[in-house]
């Protein structure tokens, strides 16, 4: 009841006469008199003649008799409502992505005109119309580092399939001296008969792995030198092939450009030219002295590798053959090669963390 009271005089209209006294107010028999206090007439009028300040005015959040905790001060809305906007994120962003496409588009439009001058420049080479800058000296040693290439592949694919035919050998000959053993062990009148053979297959069978460590040595240094030393060496080789071709396409151009009329446009586009001349020129000849360079020591790398991987299979190839075995084992160890043991093929799950 309490509350649709105060609630109901919270909304009554007081009306003021004016010399300031409060008027007669209705009676209501369900709403006790409740006395209402306003300000003396001269407080009013120097309210109304000042005016509230804004700037300090407060808005209530609560109901009729909140607390001051609902007490929001406009000077904070006003700060926070009417400050200078910032600029959109999105007009930036804008802007990040066309700048990205505009130099997206400059590398492509480069790599046009890149390809077409030089795909230009090498059907001119193909049909003999355009002339192409040879080192004679490099462009012989490059060759015959190709061919050198060819050939050690071949080696490689050789030694590769003796390995796989030696390893069924030694595979079969293991089987072979189990067999043997087995029936010496079977076979009274025999055993004697049966257990030398398979003494010998066994012998054959560890000299056998013997070699096939040498072998394998043999073929992994070969490996890398071909596909790793000597594809290292070409790959700087394509490169400088690459930048001969660019550096004749622009050179061609600016002679062209020079043969030309000389005014105020052709004179931009020559200067043009010129620095991208330059610039190609300069590629040219680094990556032509880069591959000098690899030539020389590569040659020098084969012949230090070679010459100690072919006597190490000529070695064990003949001690294995003569059946000596001694001279087998002593040959690994001159090469600091080491036999896996049968139980050491795979590391155990402990190494390998």
């Amino acid at each position: 009841m309490s509350d649709g009271i105060m609630s109901k005089a919270a909304t009554m209209e007081i009306p003021i006469s004016s010399n300031g006294d409060t008027g007669s107010l209705p009676e209501d028999d369900g709403l006790e008199q409740l006395p209402v206090l306003l300000p003396p007439l001269q407080d009013l009028q120097q309210v109304m003649v000042s005016g509230p300040n804004l700037n300090e005015t407060s808005i209530v959040s609560g109901g009729y008799g909140g607390t001051a905790e609902g007490i929001i001060p406009t000077s904070t809305i006003k700060g926070s409502g009417l400050h200078q906007p910032h600029p959109s994120p999105a007009v930036g962003g804008e802007e990040v992505v066309r700048g990205i496409a505009v130099e997206k588009f400059d590398i492509v439009k480069k790599w046009g005109i890149n390809t077409y001058k030089c795909t230009k420049q090498l059907i001119s080479e193909r049909f003999g119309r355009g002339s192409r800058t040879v080192d004679l000296e490099l462009e012989t040693q490059i060759e015959l580092l190709r061919e050198t290439k060819r050939k050690y592949e071949c080696v490689l694919q050789l030694a590769r399939a003796l390995t796989n035919h030696f390893y069924s050998l030694v595979q079969t000959q293991h089987a072979l001296g189990d067999a043997f053993a087995d029936l010496s062990q079977k076979s009274p009148e025999l055993q004697e008969e049966f257990g030398y053979n398979a003494e010998t297959q066994k012998l054959l069978c560890k000299n056998g792995e013997t070699l096939l460590g040498a072998v394998n040595f043999f073929v992994s240094s070969i490996n890398t030198l071909v596909n790793k030393t000597m594809e290292d060496t070409l790959m700087t080789v394509k490169q400088y092939e690459t930048a001969r071709l660019e550096y004749d396409a622009y050179r061609t151009d600016l002679e062209e450009l020079s043969m030309g009329p000389r005014d105020a446009s052709t004179l931009c586009r020559l200067d043009a030219a010129q620095s991208q001349f330059q610039s190609h020129k300069d590629k040219y000849e680094k990556l032509r002295a880069d591959v000098a360079i690899k030539l020389k020591f590569l040659e020098e790398n084969k012949i230090k590798v070679m010459h100690k991987q072919l006597l190490l299979f000529h070695n064990a190839i003949s001690a294995y053959f003569a059946g000596n075995q001694q001279q087998l084992e002593q040959t690994l160890k001159q090469f600091n090669i080491k036999l896996k043991t049968p139980g050491a093929e795979k590391p155990s799950w402990l190494e390998e963390q």
